[in-house]
């Protein structure tokens, strides 16, 4: 019997493990979710810069016994934009917001809030992007809901639409209240 060199056998065996790893990946119970390892933990303290002369926003306060959401915003995102009539809605029903503007200029995040309203209840600037970074941000838009104790309930990337608000966003809400 003839030997078979242990090369000529990689091959079946790493498209087997790749076979593997995307069947597993596709029984996730929605495969088009982007996992967040923050979930179920406490938001990051990360320190941030005041935006203007705007009230300031400390990531160190998200412990107030208030359920809130955390947006990540820019002035250059289209989908920011989009979504910012509904963060305003929010808002008027009395949902804290507090937003972060991502690697944006100063003037430019200052001018998008006076053409299309404030709905933030705080805000600050990550310049550089290093809350980003501890957020474990893909991109902006992203919000947070979070509890009362400063546990991050729900990580949703992209833009908050009605639809989203409805099926996704109100029910973390609920879940934060307990």
């Amino acid at each position: 019997m003839a030997r078979v060199p242990p090369l000529v056998l990689l091959p079946p065996l790493v498209f087997a493990g790749l076979a593997a790893a995307f069947y597993l990946g596709m029984q996730r119970e929605d495969p088009d979710a982007l996992p967040s390892a923050l979930e179920g933990r406490a938001a990051p303290a990360t320190a941030l810069e005041p935006l203007g002369s705007l009230p300031e926003f400390d990531p160190a306060t998200l412990s107030d016994g208030q359920v809130k959401l955390v947006n990540f915003w820019a002035s250059w995102c289209a989908p920011c934009r989009v979504e910012h009539p509904n963060l305003e809605a929010l808002a008027e029903e009395g949902i804290p917001i507090y937003g972060i503007n991502y690697k944006d200029q100063p003037r430019q995040a200052l001018a998008f809030l006076a053409e299309l309203g404030n709905p933030y209840a705080a805000l600050a600037q990550d310049a550089a992007g290093r809350a980003g970074i501890d957020w474990g941000l893909y991109g902006v838009p992203e919000t947070f809901v979070i509890d009362g104790t400063g546990r991050v309930i729900l990580r949703f990337p992209g833009p908050l639409t009605g639809r989203v608000i409805e099926e996704t966003i109100r029910p973390a809400l609920a879940r934060a209240r307990g």
